[in-house]
């Protein structure tokens, strides 16, 4: 009985502490707002992808972004986001530095000029911009094999 009663007194807890991380998961993007999606930034990139990388993995970069960019759990490979150009990608760096985040585990960390200086933000974003989407295109010949395939299987 004393088990039961404990796990009926949990419930919304557990539901009060999830209930935001979902909410983040769906909408995407920093802060909770959604992440607009871009097609692949053309602008010029000033910083050395050779240093970004270096830069990329001592950030932690790949833990919430995967290594091309397209995988983890803040995927942008395919969306681009705020990554349109240099500055809107330091921009959103900076954003939020004043402002502690409210589950700080879920979301961007702040990037402070004293933290990662304009150089290193901009060699992490010549790196990530050498990332390419490995997403296979609509392709009506493989849908026809895949449905054919299907049809086979039944």
């Amino acid at each position: 009985m004393k088990n039961a009663i404990s796990r009926l007194l949990m419930a919304p807890a557990l539901i009060a502490l999830a209930l935001p991380l979902a909410m983040t998961a769906q909408q995407g993007g920093r802060g909770g707002e959604a992440v607009p999606n871009k097609p692949e930034p053309t602008s010029p990139v000033t910083g050395n992808a050779v240093r970004g990388k270096k830069l990329y993995y001592s950030y932690g970069c790949y833990a919430c972004h995967g290594y091309t960019g397209e995988t983890g759990y803040r995927a942008f490979v395919g969306r681009w986001g705020h990554l349109g150009t240099e500055q809107e990608f330091i921009t959103f760096l900076r954003g939020r530095v004043n402002v502690a985040p409210v589950i700080p585990s879920d979301r961007m960390p702040n990037f402070s000029a004293n933290v990662m200086s304009d150089k290193r933000a901009e060699d992490i974003y010549a790196y990530i911009r050498s990332f390419k989407s490995h997403a296979v295109p609509d392709s009506p010949t493989l849908d026809e094999i895949v449905a054919a395939a299907k049809r086979e299987k039944n």
